[in-house]
């Protein structure tokens, strides 16, 4: 986030760094990503602080065990995993209920940035990435992830309540308008994602945002970072992500040794704008204030109806 979060205790990720043997001289706050808060510590260590009550602590935990399952034990190179604290767990709480603080180190590299386009070779290095990461026999911490997306209920009343005042900010009265006009589009793309999850196919581990904003170009690889998506569901919730072309999914397909199913990587299109502009509407029926992050969601709710309306 480019926000600091403002009603959070800064001084409380000292003292918990020491849990993880760090004693940091100089720890600076590195407005990056969206969703999470991120401090760089002695240019050593990369600190997240989430809030759990967007998501739950124990399922944050689960995804954070996976990824260092995925290193430590299976040994894949391109996973950037959590550190261990001295008693031996990967995520630790910061108070009684709202954030929560995993350590990371610092890798040095070109980070990616969300919608950009990656060139052909560059994406056929990621899909190959991914197949290795879906032919990996699945950690037990893994997490199932569902089609069903995860604001689902938040999206439905909002859609039921248009007709009344929404509190929270200045985007309050905006957001709820502008759902209140693609209300009809919003139920046909909710009807057209029940029907096409239906089918379902055999589950893998997967990454859950493989996009470009996620990747660290670290000399002639790539590293893939944020694994609190981290979990089991078909390939093309990857994939969709990735693949521009047939001799994208075809490249996958012999590495992967499985064909994806076009009408999986559409559900996974369509489940992704969904859960966005939940996400959003929640935001703005929550307190929020004038700031960058804001606009930026914003942005990102008005061009996800857009597309969703077409």
């Amino acid at each position: 986030m480019r926000d600091r979060p403002e009603d959070f205790d800064e001084g409380l990720l000292r003292p918990a760094l020491r849990d993880w043997g760090i004693d940091a001289e100089t720890l600076d706050y590195a407005p990056v990503g969206f969703g999470d808060y991120h401090w760089v510590a002695d240019e050593r260590w990369f600190v997240t602080v989430a809030d759990v009550r967007q998501r739950s602590y124990d399922e944050l935990l689960r995804a954070m065990e996976t990824a260092a399952a995925l290193r430590e034990e299976a040994g894949l190179g391109f996973v950037v995993a959590p550190l261990r604290a001295a008693d031996g767990t990967t995520l630790r709480r910061l108070d009684r209920r709202r954030y929560a603080m995993s350590v990371f180190p610092f890798e040095s590299g070109a980070a990616g940035q969300w919608g950009e386009d990656l060139a052909p070779e560059e994406r056929g290095l990621l899909i190959d990435l991914l197949a290795e990461l879906h032919r990996t026999p699945p950690p037990l911490s893994a997490p199932l992830r569902p089609v069903e997306p995860a604001g689902r209920a938040w999206l439905e009343d909002a859609i039921r309540e248009t007709n009344r005042t929404w509190l929270g900010g200045p985007y309050a009265e905006p957001a709820r308008a502008l759902i209140a006009d693609h209300a009809g589009p919003l139920r046909h793309r909710l009807e057209e994602l029940d029907r096409m999850a239906e089918k379902s196919g055999e589950p893998v581990v997967t990454h859950g945002e493989p996009h470009p904003g996620n990747l660290l170009r670290a000399g002639a690889g790539l590293l893939l970072v944020d694994w609190d998506t981290v979990g089991l569901a078909v390939p093309e919730r990857d994939l969709w992500l990735v693949a521009r072309d047939p001799a994208d999914l075809a490249r996958y397909a012999d590495a992967g040794g499985r064909i994806p199913d076009p009408a999986a990587l559409e559900l996974y299109r369509l489940r992704w704008a969904l859960d966005d502009v939940a996400e959003f509407v929640a935001w703005f029926r929550s307190p929020h204030g004038r700031t960058a992050d804001a606009e930026q969601a914003w942005n990102g709710l008005t061009g996800t109806l857009e597309a969703l309306a077409r």
